[in-house]
């Protein structure tokens, strides 16, 4: 069980706290609830753009990782489609350095041009090294693009392109800042060796001046439903054709959530999984096969993943997935197979928790998701539980072939 307390900021921040005794070490957890669904089209890539600039300097701390690097700790960021977390890993004993450069940079980022121009280049080329010049980079925005035509979902984390990336004024970025790094948009999590009174004391004394701003309302188009398969042939230079297909799926807050997610595992989770033992084992149709949720909090795809051996044809594969599709839909789900897939889904959980810094994350996302933290505490038991029936009836509304998005992600000079 892990215990974790809430303590509410007067201008709305949301402070979680867990104590571990286990380390001499805290973690300092800071999600904000702004991520690339909040962009719009052609401005795409601003939240993350955003991230990297956060690290360039505010009013009193001219560069941000120096003095969390004096104080023994080390911090980082990433951006999702949903959320913005930055986080700092540090000796309990200078958790306030973290908390000083957190609230500095909450209350007064620094947007100079060159560092404007500077973190521009760096996220360009990023966008150039993992999408454009890695093998299959472009595969997933392809998919996207495909399987949402208005949801914000249908544009990548870090932008559509690099011309949206380099074309923000640095106007626009003061603007998105403030609109959503503004106190009630913030959940922060302290986890590790520290007091939760002393923790609470910390944040207000750093956090809690911090003045309340108006917390952006969200109201983002939905996606229509998908009423036919949509498939995309392209070409590109890689050594083999990758088949992706995406179904439409519920969003990470959904009931029925926990039954994708399950369904995924029991495609593609280990060598006992049906996609390794009828397909990978006994055919030579596939060199990857494999199934996962995408696990959005809106309405997300559950994706399926194969590369091609060479001379096998797109029928082929398409016949082959079709196969295991079809089984499961007739059949069912063993409970067996079921139980084997919770145990392994809760030995996950159990492995992540020893962390304090992941236990932090992973709070502060519950709380953004449902509103409660602790709920952490509960997800192991939404696996065991599901029953036959439920898999059933959400795979039947799932393996729908008229919400399936499909790439043909062809290498070039194969047969099509």
């Amino acid at each position: 069980m892990i215990e974790v307390t809430t303590h509410l900021l007067s201008n709305g921040i949301t402070l979680l706290h867990h104590y571990d005794g286990a380390t001499r070490m805290v973690a300092l957890h800071l999600q904000y609830d702004v991520g690339a669904r909040d962009e719009r089209p052609g401005h795409t890539g601003l939240a993350h753009l955003l991230e990297h600039l956060m690290f360039t300097g505010s009013a009193h701390v001219a560069s941000y990782d120096a003095p969390l690097q004096a104080a023994g700790g080390v911090s980082n960021a990433w951006t999702s489609n949903d959320i913005t977390c930055y986080y700092d890993v540090l000796p309990a004993h200078n958790i306030e350095t973290a908390l000083w450069t957190e609230s500095d940079r909450l209350l007064d980022l620094t947007l100079s041009d060159e560092s404007i121009a500077t973190q521009k280049s760096v996220v360009t080329e990023e966008f150039k090294e993992r999408f454009l010049n890695a093998p299959y980079g472009d595969v997933f925005h392809l998919v996207a693009h495909l399987a949402y035509k208005v949801h914000p979902y249908r544009w990548p984390t870090i932008g559509n392109s690099v011309q949206e990336i380099e074309s923000f004024t640095k106007q626009e970025i003061g603007e998105f800042y403030r609109k959503h790094y503004v106190p009630g948009n913030l959940v922060m999590c302290i986890s590790g060796n520290i007091a939760c009174d002393k923790a609470v004391a910390l944040a207000e004394k750093w956090m809690g001046s911090v003045p309340v701003r108006p917390v952006p309302v969200r109201n983002l188009p939905q996606e229509p439903e998908q009423k036919g398969p949509r498939l995309v042939e392209v070409k590109r230079a890689v050594p083999m054709n990758m088949i992706v297909r995406a179904y439409r799926m519920c969003g990470r807050g959904d009931v029925d959530y926990h039954a994708c997610d399950m369904l995924s595992d029991v495609l593609a989770n280990g060598k006992s999984s049906r996609f390794y033992a009828n397909v990978l084992s006994q055919t030579q149709l596939f060199t990857e096969l494999d199934a996962a949720v995408a696990g959005s909090n809106d309405p997300g795809l559950f994706y399926v993943r194969g590369r091609l051996a060479d001379g096998v044809s797109w029928q082929q594969a398409e016949d082959a997935i079709d196969g295991q599709l079809r089984l499961l839909l007739e059949h069912g789900v063993s409970r067996d197979e079921m139980e084997k897939c919770a145990n392994k889904a809760e030995s996950t959980m159990l492995f992540e928790n020893v962390s304090y810094s992941t236990v932090a994350s992973k709070l502060c996302q519950f709380h953004l998701l449902t509103g409660q933290a602790s709920d952490i505490n509960t997800e192991a038991e939404r696996y065991r539980r599901l029953r036959p029936d439920d898999l059933m009836r959400v795979a039947k509304k799932l393996f729908d072939p008229n919400h399936c998005s499909t790439v043909h992600y062809g290498a070039q000079g194969s047969a099509d």
